[in-house]
């Protein structure tokens, strides 16, 4: 679209784009208006009340707008990043890129004012630097950032035991042995078995964690011929010591469009079904909510499989529930929250499944279930350059209050193990996601690949044999 500004603005926008110069991070919190930055596609405003210096930053509608800060610094230092925005439009992503490398993606929730958002930590090099915010969904206002020297990260507090106090002997072990590493090393993981023996064949390491999808074992799929093969090979990369890690796109249990557009197939997403997931649960008498339960008890039986082979499971349902592009989070937090307690009551206490770690998957407050039910935090991040993800972590540690390990469950780019440790992005494990990212140059190249297999920070498969001793 075009940008319409008057002439004085965009004078304005042109003078502040022409001066923009790097400026020093003193060792306290530093501000940086965003109307003095370079921008690209984007202009500068003062029609929304509450900005601070002389207007914001304002048009980011295209892939490619976004406002560069220059900051050049006297040594390589971490910074704790906030962002002053104003996303009057709804709920908003952006991209913080820094130094023309790995992207961070922070969340703007919803206002009808100007407020700050902790964005994560940007680690400046020695000399000049720049900060990008990028588009991404856009449409919404940016005033400035802060940069703040970055604390030391204190020792972690994590719980000892499971929640359920029946856990059998190898999930005990199993659980044991990741705090023992967590904050130590990070666990190397990769989604479907195909792919962990494509890394292989790159790198010469195997990932120590296989992830695999319990999604065609869903009734409304099986009874459309589908069959499973992912608790064989679960049972199977157990079976050479490597940990295993589980989630289910769960097909709806009914209401399916079977369209076009929308195929049976697609029945996970809340665009391809009328399955209403709040009603369902608000009338534990009705039909809908029988073929809930029918669901439940068709992935324990795979589950079931899974404990009577002696695997320990990182299970993890209802993954990107807040996103509410996945039907169990379409009518919002609490119905999702109130599966969740179902789920894991018909698991743990009905079925007896003592086999079990809960992962959870999502990073807002009022989404989260609990600490009752909850063993692990985790997020899915897809952000390309290979980066820390340290916005999503220090979200999740915020969220758990450092009681609990925290887990990037999908990534789209493997991360590079010396700006985890650089960050003190202390996550327990990483599984990037399989088709269109592992073998995706764009997303992992290579020589990234193996930089970070052979590095002594990353745990593979022949380095975590002990963990059922």
């Amino acid at each position: 679209m075009v940008k319409l500004l008057d002439i004085g603005l965009l004078a304005l926008a042109m003078a502040t784009s022409a001066i923009a110069k790097p400026c020093k991070p003193r060792d306290g919190p530093v501000t940086y208006e965003a109307e003095d930055a370079i921008l690209t596609g984007t202009t500068v405003d003062t029609a929304q009340a509450g900005y601070t210096g002389r207007g914001y930053v304002t048009g980011f509608d295209e892939g490619s707008d976004k406002v560069t800060f220059q900051i050049s610094s006297a040594t390589t230092k971490l910074y704790d990043l906030s962002i002053r925005y104003a996303a009057i439009y709804g709920d908003k992503r952006t991209n913080v890129v820094l130094n023309n490398g790995a992207v961070s993606e922070v969340f703007f929730p919803a206002g009808d004012s100007f407020t700050s958002v902790a964005a994560g930590q940007v680690l400046l090099n020695a000399g000049q630097n720049t900060i990008d915010i990028v588009n991404n969904w856009g449409w919404y206002l940016i005033d400035s950032i802060t940069l703040t020297p970055s604390a030391p990260r204190p020792p972690h507090d994590i719980n000892p035991n499971l929640n359920n106090a029946n856990a059998d002997t190898n999930t005990k072990k199993l659980y044991s042995y990741l705090r023992s590493v967590y904050g130590k090393k990070i666990i190397s993981g990769q989604q479907e078995v195909r792919h962990a023996e494509w890394i292989q064949q790159q790198t010469g390491k195997t990932p120590a964690l296989v992830a695999v999808d319990l999604m065609d074992y869903s009734p409304s799929r099986v009874e459309r011929g589908t069959v499973g093969t992912a608790v064989e090979e679960a049972i199977s990369h157990h079976n050479r010591g490597g940990i295993v890690s589980v989630l289910w796109h769960w097909n709806a249990p009914v209401g399916l469009y079977d369209t076009e557009e929308n195929k049976w197939w697609s029945g996970f997403y809340t665009r391809a079904t009328d399955f209403d997931i709040a009603a369902t649960l608000a009338n534990p008498q009705g039909a809908n909510y029988t073929l809930l339960i029918r669901d439940i008890d068709a992935i324990a039986v795979q589950l079931k499989k899974l404990q009577a082979a002696g695997v320990p499971v990182l299970w993890r349902p209802l993954h990107e529930a807040e996103g509410g592009w996945f039907w169990w989070g379409a009518k919002g937090p609490e119905p999702a929250k109130q599966l969740w307690d179902l789920l894991y009551e018909r698991l743990t206490v009905h079925h007896k499944l003592n086999n079990l770690i809960w992962v959870w998957n999502s990073i807002l407050e009022d989404w989260y279930p609990g600490d009752d039910t909850v063993d692990i935090l985790s997020a899915d991040v897809y952000a390309q350059g290979n980066g820390p993800m340290s916005t999503q972590y220090n979200e999740l540690i915020s969220l758990g209050r450092d009681k609990k390990m925290i887990a990037a469950a999908e990534v789209g780019a493997a991360p590079l193990p010396n700006l985890l440790q650089a960050y003190q992005a202390n996550w327990l494990w990483f599984a990037v996601w399989g088709d269109d990212f592992i073998n995706n140059p764009s997303w992992n190249t290579v020589a990234v690949l193996n930089e970070i297999y052979k590095s002594d920070y990353v745990l593979t498969l022949d380095e975590i044999q002990g963990w059922r001793n």
